[in-house]
C-alpha cells in the first residue's frame, strides 16, 4: 500500500477513536465510530484475496447496521429527553438499543458471531488492529453510559460472552479463531464488572491489549495461522516458543503471568458485591478458555511435527520483520502481576 494512503489511513484510525472518546454527543459519537469504520476497510481488503474481502464486506455491513441502530437510539432519546448528551440516557428502549448496538460493535455474545468469520479472512497485523484499537471507542461508550444500563443485562451479557467464548474455542484450529474467541470471552469479563468497578474495566482492557497484541506479533513472527504450523516453531525459534507459550498462559489468566492481574481483582469485587455465585461460574468459564490456550502450548512446546511437506518450507533464513514491539509486549505480557498493589492504588 502507498505510505502516504497508509499514514492517511491510521490517522482517520486515530481521529475516529478521539472523536468517541472526547464526545458527549451522540452524533459526535457516532461520526467518531463512522471515521473509525470507513478508515479500517482499506486496511482489511488491501490484499485484494477474496477471503479478506469477504471478510470486509461482513464487518462493514456489520458495523453500519451497529452504527446505524446508534443513531437511531441517539434520537429516539434525544426526542424523549430534548438533548443529544449521553449522560441523560433516561428512555429504556433508547438505552437497550445502544447496548445491544455497542455489543454488535465489540463482539459481545450474543452478537459475536461475526467476529470469528471476519478475523479468519484477515492477516495478522489487520486482525490485531481489529482485536484491539477497534474496542477502543465502543468501550469509551460502553463505559461512559454504563449507569443506565439494567444491572442485570449486563451481568447476562458477561457471562453469555465468557461461556461462549470459552466453549468456541475449544474445538478450533485456527489460531485466528481461536483468538477471536479469546477476544469474546475478554470482553466479558470487562462487562461484568462495569456496574460494580468502572477502573477494574479499564484496567482488563489494557491488559487484554497487551497479552492479544503479545499473541498476534508473535505468530506473525513465526508465519504461524494453524495450530499445525506451531508444531514446527521449536526447531526454528526455541526461544520465541517458550515465551509464546506463556503469553498464551497469560492470556488464559495463569498465576504468576500479567493476565492473572484483572481476573483476580475482578472475582474478589464479585466477592465483596455479594455475588459469590456470578464470581464461581467466571472462574469456571475461566477454566474452559485455559484448556485451549494449553491446547495451543502443548502443540508447541511438546509436539514434534511428523512431517512439513504440507506447509511452506521453514527456511533458516534472519527474518526482515521488527521484533523490538513483540519484545516490549510479551514482557508487559509474562511479568506485570507484581506491580498489582500499585496498579490498583493509581486505578482507584
Amino acid at each position: 500500500m502507498n505510505p502516504y494512503v497508509l499514514t492517511t489511513l491510521l490517522s482517520s484510525l486515530g481521529l475516529g477513536t478521539t472523536l468517541t472518546f472526547a464526545s458527549s454527543h451522540w452524533l459526535l459519537a457516532w461520526m467518531g465510530l463512522e471515521i473509525n469504520t470507513l478508515a479500517i476497510i482499506p486496511l482489511m481488503a488491501q490484499h485484494h484475496h477474496p477471503r479478506a474481502v469477504e471478510a470486509t464486506t461482513k464487518y462493514f455491513l456489520i458495523q453500519a447496521t451497529a452504527a446505524a441502530v446508534i443513531l437511531f437510539a441517539g434520537t429516539a432519546n434525544a426526542w424523549a429527553t430534548g438533548e443529544w448528551s449521553m449522560a441523560n440516557m433516561s428512555d429504556p428502549v433508547a438505552t437497550t438499543m445502544v447496548l445491544a448496538a455497542l455489543s454488535l460493535k465489540v463482539g459481545l455474545a450474543p452478537m459475536h458471531f461475526w467476529m470469528p468469520e471476519v478475523l479468519q479472512g484477515l492477516d495478522l497485523l489487520t486482525g490485531l488492529v481489529l482485536s484491539t484499537w477497534q474496542k477502543l471507542a465502543p468501550f469509551a461508550l460502553i463505559i461512559q453510559t454504563s449507569q443506565a444500563f439494567d444491572p442485570l443485562l449486563l451481568t447476562a451479557l458477561g457471562l453469555t460472552s465468557t461461556l461462549i467464548g470459552g466453549w468456541g474455542g475449544l474445538n478450533q484450529t485456527q489460531l485466528r479463531k481461536v483468538l477471536a474467541y479469546s477476544s469474546i470471552a475478554h470482553m466479558g469479563w470487562m462487562v461484568i464488572i462495569l456496574q460494580y468497578a468502572p477502573h477494574l474495566t479499564f484496567l482488563a482492557l489494557l491488559m487484554y491489549i497487551l497479552m492479544t497484541s503479545a499473541a498476534f506479533l508473535t505468530l506473525k513472527l513465526s508465519y504461524a495461522t494453524k495450530i499445525g504450523t506451531l508444531a514446527t516453531t521449536w526447531s526454528k525459534t526455541p526461544l520465541l516458543t517458550a515465551t509464546a507459550a506463556l503469553v498464551f498462559l497469560s492470556l488464559g489468566g495463569l498465576p504468576p503471568l500479567t493476565g492473572f492481574m484483572p481476573k483476580w481483582l475482578i472475582l474478589q469485587e464479585l466477592a465483596k458485591q455479594g455475588l459469590p455465585f456470578t464470581a464461581t461460574i467466571m472462574a469456571l468459564a475461566a477454566l474452559i478458555s485455559l484448556y485451549f490456550y494449553l491446547r495451543l502450548c502443548y502443540s508447541m512446546t511438546l509436539i514434534i511435527s511428523p512431517n512439513t511437506a504440507a506447509s511452506t518450507t521453514p527456511w533458516r533464513t534472519q527474518t526482515t520483520q521488527v521484533s523490538t514491539p513483540l519484545a516490549l509486549f510479551t514482557v508487559m505480557a509474562l511479568g506485570l502481576l507484581p506491580i498489582t498493589p500499585a496498579v490498583t492504588a493509581l486505578l482507584i
